[in-house]
């Protein structure tokens, strides 16, 4: 039985991963942004172990949450689910930082770094990472005018380069990024062609499964297969320069080995 943290968990890709992990006998901590939706989380998923709420697009937030999974216990996995595309993804948070790089890459880093090093992360990526700019430079939108959809593309790409980054620098972890396909949710829409509960399987897969193949790290996976990201996500010295970059926007730093 495995103890698995999944970010934004009261609906979508996130919550179906909870479900079917519970289902599978698992312990699963949920997410949820605000106490509203915690307190309808609390009564649709009673059987989850704990619920912690955060806003993740603020990183004092995000830097509680991760005290309050701690407190709970070390988990076994963590699923960053959590994530923000087109208009929902515009403006800055109070704390001055791009809203969709916060929720989409800076939240996740910061999580990383703060909550007690489990066995195994999952980072949720998109195939749109093909899309994205490698550029270090800019990455919390401070010059650039505003693009949402290069934005997510970004923030995408960046995201499989941490997972790649990580498996790296702690060879004790599994770290792996997945992209779940164009999945009917919120955020895909009704015509997407991905069903949910095929949509959250990988990952829950990745976080939780005996099964060989899922126990591996720095891979990049869709449809529980292990595919090649767009360059440079696997680059060491393009995640080095990212974890760099992300330690100097958020000031939290990730150690190196076990």
């Amino acid at each position: 039985m495995a103890r698995v943290f999944i970010t934004g968990s009261s609906t979508g890709l996130g919550l179906a991963a909870a479900q079917s992990l519970l289902a599978a006998g698992h312990d699963v901590v949920l997410h949820a942004r605000n106490v509203e939706r915690t307190a309808a989380l609390a009564a649709q998923v009673p059987q989850a172990l704990a619920i912690v709420t955060g806003d993740l697009s603020l990183l004092s937030e995000t830097r509680d949450l991760a005290d309050a999974v701690n407190a709970i216990g070390r988990m076994d996995a963590v699923i960053h689910n959590a994530g923000l595309y087109g208009a929902s993804g515009r403006g800055r948070t109070a704390e001055g930082h791009s809203v969709m790089t916060a929720v989409n890459l800076l939240a996740p880093y910061v999580l990383t770094a703060c909550i007690e090093r489990p066995g195994r992360l999952v980072y949720m990526s998109s195939r749109l990472h093909r899309g994205g700019n490698a550029d270090l430079d800019d990455i919390d939108w401070t010059r650039r005018r505003w693009q949402p959809d290069q934005a997510y593309a970004d923030s995408k790409l960046q995201i499989i380069a941490l997972a790649m980054a990580l498996a790296r620098r702690w060879p004790d972890v599994m770290s792996n990024a997945v992209d779940p396909g164009w999945a009917r949710t919120r955020m895909g829409g009704t015509s997407a062609p991905v069903d949910i509960a095929t949509g959250q399987a990988t990952q829950s897969w990745l976080a939780a499964s005996d099964d060989e193949a899922a126990q591996t790290s720095g891979g990049y996976w869709h449809a529980m297969r292990r595919e090649e990201p767009a360059f440079p996500a696997a680059s060491a010295d393009y995640g080095d320069r990212l974890l760099t970059a992300l330690q100097a926007i958020t000031g939290a730093s990730i150690g190196i080995g076990s």
